[in-house]
């Protein structure tokens, strides 16, 4: 069968590694509105891969296969934490910020109005992920910026 164009567009998407994809397959659509595109079981009951869309973007997930990866779990728990945050940014931050804590997120900064003009919070999923959410609030110069920048903190 020949391959369609489409196999092959060019995209950057992230890939979580987590304890209990399933679980996080359905925390990411009651949080934040995830549409679940794929699922693929593999040995134990794990999934091998899944995929989803949040606000049009592709994310793939796996359960954590350490005996695949020179016997290390990659799991944000596993590892002490992630150096990756995932940003979601749109309209009805507020909203958005407590469907994710309703869903069983926690807070790591409260959601304020910051400097460069967008409300802005982070929360870490229960599989350890962290997330932030913005919503642009005002419009800021890029003079006005770098000004504020230095006052804060």
């Amino acid at each position: 069968m020949a391959v369609s164009p489409e196999a092959n567009q060019p995209m950057l998407v992230p890939h979580l590694v987590v304890d209990d994809a399933a679980a996080a397959l359905d925390f990411y659509a009651k949080a934040f509105g995830a549409e679940e595109m794929a699922r693929l079981p593999g040995p134990g009951g794990k999934l091998m891969h899944a995929a989803f869309q949040i606000n049009g973007s592709m994310v793939f997930l796996n359960d954590d296969f350490p005996e695949f990866n020179d016997g290390k779990s990659t799991t944000p728990t596993a590892l002490g934490g992630s150096p990756v945050t995932l940003h979601l940014h749109g309209r009805d931050v507020d909203g958005r910020f407590q469907r994710a804590l309703d869903a069983g997120a926690t807070v790591v900064n409260p959601l304020e109005d910051q400097f460069w003009g967008d409300r802005y919070g982070v929360v870490r999923d229960p599989f350890g992920h962290q997330w932030s959410l913005a919503e642009t609030v005002r419009e800021v110069d890029f003079a006005e910026m770098t000004a504020n920048m230095g006052s804060e903190g």
